[in-house]
């Protein structure tokens, strides 16, 4: 070492120099570029070390690439499978429960049960609270003027509040769910026991009324029951809390309400709530029969006056079964004139009279063999008689053809 540094001895301190002067140089001049100067020494360095360092990032990119899109994914085919599993196990319970959706309205539909409905409701700000622990109700801006009345219900966006204690004329008190003296009918979203949700002096919410061998997890939803007749079923009430025996065989359940009712600052009121019948939805798919008896026109009924008149021709068809003459009714025959009216005044008209059985007896025909102007004899009275005796059917209306004039001469 010593000999090579002894032998290029100068050579090296020359090559010292130059670069020195040259770093130098390079720092002291600068390059001028459209944003700002820039260092010769600065860009020396930077075209240096940039080839390096793109290096450095492609090899890593690769690397990464590989690892991500080969030896990470060798399960995701297996994971593929399972997960076209599922989901055809889900589509086919998504059916199920749509199926029985669909019975659960229609037998809601048939068993007449009713849904409720918040058809309209009332905005109201809190305008102060009761100032006192021992009472938990707050007061709001709304009050008779607007509507509201006693055991309105009062709501939030998250859950209930509480409900409409007294009303004046442009105010409300309002008695909180947690007050002691309130009490809400409560069910649990998913075990389905019913209970009664009680305030308590400290201001908690408690769910009394269920028995010490029901098992109620945490965290699960409180609901309104709609039992007490104020709030409508299926309002968010708030979450369980905690469980802890109580007295009486019954548990107490602690819950969380839903709505922060110490930051109250606008409510609703519930002024109007409906009552409707459940309609079964129309999901399946319609039957062919019912489309084509839809579509067919349907058979018109007879018309009460065609079949009256059809029955009178067939009641009067002479040689027709079941024919009956007006004398076997009791109609009165209907006569009409048969000569002109110098005729008529000479020949006599039969009177109907009461035969006894309450028909008309038929009238007596003038008999051609006797005087014109006689027709009260016995031969023609027993001609008369012997004709309204006749069991031969006789037509309901006839007129006789006109006769002329001849003169009464006896035969």
């Amino acid at each position: 070492m010593e000999s090579v540094l002894g032998r290029y001895r100068n050579l090296i301190v020359l090559v010292g120099v130059l670069f020195a002067q040259v770093l130098g140089l390079a720092i002291q001049v600068k390059r001028t570029t459209p944003s700002e100067p820039t260092r010769l020494i600065r860009i020396w360095a930077v075209g240096a070390v940039a080839p390096l360092e793109k290096a450095l990032v492609w090899t890593q990119s690769s690397t990464s690439n590989i690892w991500h899109n080969y030896f990470y994914l060798r399960g995701v085919r297996a994971e593929n499978r399972a997960l076209k599993a599922q989901i055809e196990r889900m589509s086919l319970e998504r059916v199920r429960i749509s199926q029985d959706a669909d019975q659960a309205r229609r037998l809601q539909a048939l068993l007449g049960f009713k849904e409720q409905f918040i058809s309209l409701t009332l905005a109201a700000q809190v305008i102060g609270g009761s100032g006192s622990e021992l009472s938990r109700s707050v007061f709001i801006d709304k009050g008779s003027r607007d509507g509201v009345k006693p055991d309105m219900a009062v709501i939030t966006a998250d859950g209930i509040v509480g409900k409409v204690l007294h009303v004046y004329h442009a105010t409300s008190e309002v008695l909180l769910i947690n007050d002691q003296s309130s009490g809400v009918g409560a069910i649990l979203d998913q075990t389905r026991l019913q209970g009664i949700l009680n305030g308590t002096p400290a201001g908690e919410l408690v769910l009394g009324r269920v028995m010490s061998d029901e098992t109620v997890p945490a965290g699960e939803m409180v609901l309104t029951s709609g039992g007490d007749g104020i709030f409508p079923k299926g309002l968010p009430i708030g979450k369980v809390s905690k469980v802890t025996p109580g007295s009486d065989l019954f548990l107490n359940i602690h819950v969380r309400p839903a709505a922060d009712l110490s930051r109250l600052e606008e409510v609703l009121v519930v002024t109007k709530i409906d009552e409707r019948q459940a309609e079964p939805a129309q999901t399946g798919a319609a039957r062919a029969i019912d489309i084509l008896a839809a579509r067919l026109p349907g058979v018109p009924s007879k018309p009460e006056n065609t079949e009256k008149a059809a029955s009178a021709a067939t009641a009067t068809a002479p040689g027709s079964v079941g024919a009956k003459t007006p004398a076997a009714t009791g109609a009165p025959k209907t006569t009409h004139a048969a000569t002109p009216d110098a005729d008529a005044q000479s020949k006599p008209k039969a009177t109907p009279h009461d035969n006894g059985n309450g028909a008309p007896a038929a009238r007596s025909v003038p008999n051609p063999e006797s005087p014109a102007g006689d027709s009260s004899g016995p031969p023609s009275a027993k001609k008369a008689t012997a004709s309204s005796l006749s069991p031969k059917p006789v037509k309901a209306t006839v007129d006789p053809k006109p006769q002329p004039d001849s003169p009464d001469t006896p035969h």
